[in-house]
């Protein structure tokens, strides 16, 4: 027993059971609670007058008021998105601006007053009364909204949702109008601002222009005018590449001439030049026919003739012109360089002091300059500016009914709407529902008494040795077959398991509180002792409000009290049952000097001497919360087993009871629930169902499919009594 003491608290765990358990066990409460919400809400529905709907139809667009900003050209601005205007339109559709024109417009004060037989109504009164009957609805991912008007009159209802529609794009419009004067006031006195601000800058221009002596021909021009002309820059870049390409062609080759012999000079400037030299060709030409002069001559006379004298004279004075040729090409040439070179550096000085030029006259006139483009955006805005005024009277004088469209007018509805029949009676089913089952779990909540199997074993740390189903009757009675005998022939066998020696026999049987089922339980299991063979005595203890003998149907006059104040012998004290191995001692009549008597040294001997005569005795006692007896026999019991009804008792009460008993000493081994209704909670069914489907038929044929139907769950009680 101090092992299951020990163990920890199991964690408690709801399953889907649990919830059906509560649901089956409460549905009286569920039942009854369903049925009232249920016929409430049908009176009512059917109580509440009924009410038409008339629904208009307006498509709303933003208003795209005057803005200045967007009249500056320097200005990119593109409209933005509110998320937040249509829900803006739709408070702005329930104020006063909007269903005061309604009111104004259909008389509702008055109207209102005579139909509901007020007095007259005030325009805040109308108006809120007015709101309760307007629902506004947008319609998803459009710019559409409904106006719903709910009223007793259907035409009624279909004249004011209109007039809502037409008060609210009345009030669009005059919101446009005044946005738009008040714009065009504002851009007036902008443009005239304006006016003056152009006047000065203009003065200022003339003023930079004189001072500054620019010479300014192009009006829309706002740079100074560039000395060289892009093409005349253009022409200039081309002819100082071109001479820069001729100037390195000219300097190559001269480098090249230059690394020459003097005869290989003659060889060479005939064919490197464009147009050969026509000097230097005719002379290597007469230098060329005198040679072969020479030649012949040479052949025919000696050196000293003349004409050889003559000849070679000739030849010589020849070179000597051919070379003088040739260095004056080459100074030629040197020259042409000098001048390629100097033609470039010519170009380039002009070009650059040109650019120099421009630039000085760029900086010097920059003020003025900058002073004209400002002068010319101020013309341009304020030219823009004055169109857009007229733009916008012209708008003005022209309605914008595309800020409110009415794309549909409300009409009379043929039918009610309010209420929903079909819709509150189911609402008031659904609701009466969940209004029962909420009610049946928080008394389920506020019940604290034992309810399971698991309750007991969390809060008492005890074994349930036995489940009692409810309306039990009395197997005395009954016999070893009644449907009920299984349940104590386990509560039996889980005893027998439960004592640590068998020489313990002797058990007592308490409760916490009267009515709980322990005199019943006392004799039922006393019954299925003796008809397991076992020589049981069944005494009753509880010497106040006896009550086993009554169940056995025998006489109370003499009994335990007799044997205790020794007036009778054990022999003359016990009587016989129906069942012949069970024996039974009645209370007998309890003398009011002797409160004490079972707390007496002839009560431990009469114990011991009806263990030697007994294989078990069971003691029936009051309750153990209600006077010491109880308490007493615990302590001089060899076993301690609770009782506890379902349902009954708190548990803090049956919790109570356990620790009075171990208080005491007495050897606590288990716990029995009592008056379990297996027909509402189904987790105590597999306690008794099987048994009560094996047992309660004579035929072998059922009894085979019952084992079948289960066959790992064999009948442990008969080898338990095979065993005993």
């Amino acid at each position: 027993m101090d092992s299951q003491q020990n163990q920890p608290t199991p964690e408690t765990r709801l399953h889907f059971l649990d919830y059906w358990r509560i649901i089956r066990i409460r549905k009286a409460i569920i039942i009854t609670v369903f049925l009232i919400t249920a016929i409430i809400a049908t009176a009512v529905t059917f109580i509440l007058p009924a009410s038409y709907s008339s629904t208009a139809e307006v498509k709303i667009e933003p208003d795209n008021t005057v803005d200045v900003s967007s009249l500056n050209p320097m200005t990119t601005t593109t409209p933005g998105y509110d998320p937040y205007f249509l829900q803006t339109e739709l408070e702005i559709l329930q104020e006063s601006a909007v269903l005061d024109r309604v009111i104004d417009k259909l008389n509702l004060n008055s109207v209102w007053s005579k139909k509901y037989g007020m007095d007259t109504l005030k325009t805040t009164e109308t108006r809120e009364l007015l709101k309760r009957q307007t629902s506004l609805s947008p319609v998803r991912n459009t710019d559409l909204v409904d106006i719903t008007v709910y009223d007793s009159d259907k035409n009624e209802a279909a004249n004011i949702a209109n007039a809502i529609a037409q008060s609210y794009r009345d009030y669009r419009l005059g919101r446009h109008k005044d946005l738009t004067a008040n714009g065009i006031k504002s851009f007036e006195d902008q443009y005239q601002g304006e006016e003056d601000q152009i006047d000065a800058v203009q003065k200022n221009v003339d003023k930079l222009r004189q001072s500054l002596a620019i010479v300014d021909t192009d009006p829309n021009s706002f740079i100074p005018s560039s000395t060289l002309s892009q093409e005349q820059l253009r022409q200039y870049h081309e002819m100082m590449m071109e001479g820069q390409i001729r100037y390195i062609k000219l300097k190559e080759q001269l480098s090249e001439l230059k690394d020459l012999s003097p005869q290989q000079l003659v060889d060479t400037l005939p064919t490197i030049q464009a147009q050969p030299d026509a000097v230097l060709s005719g002379l290597l030409d007469k230098l060329n026919e005198a040679q072969q002069g020479l030649v012949t001559k040479t052949n025919d006379y000696s050196p000293a003739n003349p004409d050889i004298i003559r000849m070679q004279a000739l030849i010589t004075e020849l070179n000597q012109q051919i070379s003088d040729r040739v260095s004056g090409i080459m100074v030629g040439l040197q020259n042409n360089l000098n001048t390629e070179k100097a033609a470039l550096d010519a170009l380039s000085v002009e070009v650059d002091s040109s650019i120099k030029q421009d630039q000085e006259e760029a900086v010097r006139g920059q003020p003025y300059w900058q002073e004209k483009r400002k002068l010319a955006n101020m013309i341009d805005f304020h030219r823009i500016l004055a169109a857009k005024i007229e733009q916008e009277k012209v708008d003005l004088a022209i309605p914008k009914t595309s800020l409110v469209e009415i794309t549909r007018t409300g009409e009379p509805g043929k039918d009610p709407v309010r209420p929903n029949k079909p819709l509150n009676i189911a609402l008031g089913l659904v609701f009466g529902l969940i209004m029962g089952i909420g009610l049946a779990f928080f008394i389920e909540y506020l019940d604290t008494s034992v309810k399971t199997i698991d309750d007991v074993e969390r809060a008492f740390q005890a074994p349930v040795l036995g489940v009692i189903p409810q309306n039990v009757g009395y197997l005395i009675d009954e016999g070893p077959e009644s449907r009920y005998a299984e349940a104590y022939r386990v509560l039996r066998t889980n005893i027998l398991f439960s004592r640590k020696d068998e020489k313990l026999t002797t058990i007592v049987v308490v409760s916490a509180g009267a009515g709980e089922g322990k005199s019943t339980t006392t004799v039922n299991l006393a019954t299925v002792f003796a008809q397991a063979g076992e020589r049981v005595l069944v005494v009753d203890s509880d010497l106040r409000r006896p009550t086993l003998h009554k169940l056995l149907h025998v006489s109370n006059d003499i009994g335990l009290t007799n044997y205790l104040l020794k007036q009778n012998t054990l022999e003359q004290v016990i009587q016989m049952t129906p069942v012949p191995t069970l024996h039974f001692m009645a209370s007998g009549k309890l003398p009011s000097s002797s409160m004490s008597i079972l707390n007496s040294a002839q009560m431990k001997e009469m114990v011991a001497e009806l263990k030697q005569r007994y294989d078990f005795v069971l003691f029936d006692s009051p309750p153990i919360l209600g006077v010491s007896d109880a308490s007493i026999l615990a302590s001089e019991m060899d076993m301690v087993i609770q009782v506890i009804q379902y349902r009954r008792y708190p548990q803090p009460m049956n919790l109570r009871a356990k620790q009075v008993i171990e208080k005491v000493g007495g050897t606590f081994i288990g716990i029995v629930l009592n008056n379990i209704n297996m027909s509402q909670d189904e987790s105590y069914y597999y306690y008794s169902g099987y048994y009560h489907d094996y047992y309660s038929s004579n035929n072998p044929k059922e009894q085979e499919a019952a084992v079948a139907r289960n066959p790992e769950d064999p009948d442990d009680s008969i080898g338990i009594k095979q065993k005993y």
